[in-house]
């Protein structure tokens, strides 16, 4: 029988099946591969837990290389995210830490969410706040996103945007075109103005964007969220969230 020790760069790869040996071993015979296989079952029939060993160190190493690619499109698209006049800045414009937040309006999590950021505007005058629509889960949440932006760009503000974002996605029901303009007309949108902008290049645009800036930084659900330099994916929660804002403002959880 081969040697434990000679055989071992390619136990891995006759264990997971159909991955190609490395060049050293595929000239065994048969019965070479035979004991190796052999060796491989009895070695993790004995030893289980090095499948979780396994199985956690291949999580450390997929979570290290999301984390290299947020890390890489968020400083490559940095402007973009922070700064693009597409995005609804709330909060104070000048602040510190820019908090911010792809959503969509179909999202329960996201509705979660919205009073994860609402409490964070109010406990953090220093936070600057920056919505983007990032609808990915229906027709209907592409349409409701559709409508934001049309209605960001009738109010530099953001105060009436704010409104129509916290009764558009704490409403109950699917949100659509339909349900998006009757919350629009609700905090007293001027909905002719409201349509025209619907029809204009800076509605597709916007949303274009969004999802390039997404895409560049892997992610892929609503909501999610960019604080410094960290990408946050998922309704986290507000302690999480302010330790991400810490540690952007300060390097650390609690300043």
């Amino acid at each position: 029988m081969a040697s434990f020790r000679f055989l071992a760069p390619a136990l891995l790869a006759l264990a997971l099946g159909g991955v190609p040996l490395p060049a050293s071993a595929q000239s065994f015979n048969d019965t070479q591969r035979g004991d190796i296989e052999s060796i491989v079952r009895n070695y993790l029939i004995a030893h289980p837990e090095v499948l979780e060993e396994a199985m956690t160190e291949l999580s450390k190493r997929q979570s290290a290389a999301e984390a290299e690619k947020h890390e890489a499109g968020v400083s490559k698209n940095a402007d973009a995210i922070f700064n693009s006049p597409r995005g609804v800045m709330l909060g104070n414009k000048d602040g510190d830490v820019t908090f911010v937040e792809f959503f969509d309006y179909n999202c329960g999590y996201c509705k979660r969410a919205m009073a994860d950021m609402m409490e964070l505007m109010k406990a953090d005058p220093k936070l600057k706040v920056v919505l983007k629509e990032f609808p990915v889960l229906s027709a209907g949440s592409v349409e409701a996103a559709q409508v934001a932006v049309a209605v960001r760009m009738q109010d530099p503000t953001g105060k009436k945007y704010l409104d129509f974002h916290q009764k558009l996605l704490g409403g109950r029901g699917a949100a659509d075109k339909a349900r998006a303009m009757a919350v629009a007309k609700e905090v007293g949108l001027d909905m002719g103005k409201l349509e025209k902008d619907l029809a204009s290049s800076e509605v597709k645009n916007t949303i274009e964007e969004n999802f390039k800036l997404a895409e560049a930084m892997g992610m892929n659900g609503t909501p999610s969220y960019v604080i410094g330099k960290q990408v946050v994916i998922g309704a986290v929660g507000v302690d999480s969230l302010k330790e991400k804002i810490g540690i952007a403002r300060c390097g650390k959880a609690t300043c």
